[in-house]
């Protein structure tokens, strides 16, 4: 006796493997636990005095009853939101539970995953654990699995790049992490050098040593002070050693699934620029690095928070690390950019003079600014759209701004650029940007 459906060429229905659920390492309830306790910091941050009210009328008593019951209470807290968080990979995506009242889940398609970043602040290192940051198509901000023991995340986004990447789940587990080859590390001396000549670095610390005496003596209220001094020190300490450490030992690597970015002195931050999502590159040189020849390169990626790819190095070491991330793109010269006409300082009295525009056959470059100098480079196939703007006083001069829109949602602009080079400039990159969206390579990992 036969059974219908197998001899007959019919294929063989195949029930698809059990989904197996996993939970965060058993450290993240610790995480969780500082949940209440943050609440009461904030109620006090936010109404001092009357926290301080509350504070003298306790008791010793009171105060060890009270945390007799929080401390068991942020622990319980704890351990429940981690008991029921769960994530799990699919076929076809990857699947997070969390809530504890409230039930959330989400689901990853696996093919929209573009990015999965490691970060490890510096508890997390002493205790061998690492978050994993997901950078999905379409999504505003990024979904995180935090934690996962150090081995465990690597070996989970090594799977969840290679299943972006097409590969089969049988494979995907084989496939492992993908080796990278070292193409930049920045010296943390350099990195000092480059933030202690960084004009905006001298700003925030001479505005915190100015400002506060001066309201002292204005208002001789320390409060007044204390709430204007705090911020403008935290600005300075913000933009210079919160710089420092937050891109020491900054290395850029070359990988199949795209230029991995590993920096950070105290958390550790292991990145990826994906594929084909570059939308803007800007070389950016303040005018102290000038006779270093240094320079900074910032990103544009869509849908991702990566804004840093280079943070100081010399000019021609940038550039070649910028022609991996857009491929077949030679940066322009600064003798190569043309000025706008003379009749533009009518409208911006000198500045006019740090503004440029070249067009090659694979970018819209455009340079602004006298003494910090940015150029910014979009691919034809990244513009999105074309607009030529002219206000009453540009139009008394023959003067035109040409902007240029990209997938991140941001503008590039060519300004003051003349009525009738703007008007065709605003014809040619329409035809550009749609030739090369037609001609662009797919954007895949692994190729």
């Amino acid at each position: 006796m036969t059974t219908p459906g197998l001899d007959d060429g019919v294929p063989e229905l195949r029930a698809k493997p059990p989904v197996t659920e996993q939970r965060l390492h058993p450290v993240t309830p610790l995480r969780r636990a500082w949940a209440p306790v943050a609440v009461l910091i904030g109620w006090a941050v936010h109404d001092p005095d009357q926290a301080q009210r509350q504070l003298t009328r306790l008791t010793t008593t009171t105060l060890l009853i009270a945390l007799a019951v929080l401390v068991p209470a942020a622990a319980l807290y704890g351990f429940l939101t981690w008991w029921s968080t769960h994530f799990a990979v699919t076929e076809s995506e990857l699947r997070i539970r969390t809530g504890l009242v409230f039930r959330r889940t989400v689901h990853i398609r696996l093919e929209r995953i573009q990015a999965v970043d490691v970060t490890q602040p510096l508890l997390a290192r002493v205790a061998g654990v690492a978050k994993l940051k997901l950078d999905v198509i379409g999504a505003d901000k990024k979904d995180e699995l935090a934690f996962l023991g150090e081995r465990e995340a690597r070996a989970l986004r090594a799977e969840l790049l290679a299943r972006a990447a097409g590969f089969a789940p049988e494979t995907a587990h084989e496939v492992g992490e993908a080796p990278a080859r070292e193409l930049l590390r920045t010296p943390p001396r350099d990195l000092a050098i480059a933030l202690a000549l960084t004009g905006a670095t001298w700003g925030a610390l001479v505005a915190a040593l100015v400002v506060p005496p001066v309201l002292w003596f204005a208002t001789h209220s320390l409060w007044t002070v204390l709430a204007t001094g705090v911020p403008l020190l935290g600005a300075a300490g913000a933009s210079s050693v919160g710089r420092f450490v937050g891109e020491y030992d900054w290395t850029v690597g070359e990988s199949p699934d795209g230029l991995r970015i590993d920096h950070g002195l105290l958390d550790r931050t292991h990145e990826t620029v994906p594929p084909g999502r570059v939308q803007t590159v800007r070389i950016v040189q303040p005018l102290l690095w000038r006779r270093r020849g240094w320079v900074r390169v910032e990103l544009d990626v869509a849908g991702s928070s990566n804004s840093v790819l280079v943070p100081v190095a010399p000019r021609a070491v940038a550039e070649a690390v910028v022609a991996r991330v857009l491929p077949g793109v030679t940066v322009p010269p600064p003798d190569a950019l043309s000025r706008p006409p003379r009749r533009a300082g009518r409208c911006v009295p000198l500045w006019w003079r740090g503004y440029g525009l070249a067009v090659t056959d694979a970018v819209f470059a455009s340079r602004e600014g006298l003494l910090r100098r940015s150029l910014a480079l979009v691919p034809h196939a990244k513009v999105q759209s074309v607009r030529l703007v002219q206000g009453p006083w540009q139009r008394l001069w023959r003067l035109a701004d040409v902007h240029v829109d990209t997938g991140a949602g941001k503008t590039v602009t060519a300004r003051l650029r003349d009525a009738e080079e703007a008007a065709e400039l605003l014809r040619s990159q329409a035809e550009r940007s749609r030739t090369g969206r037609r001609d662009a390579l797919p954007d895949r990992w692994m190729a």
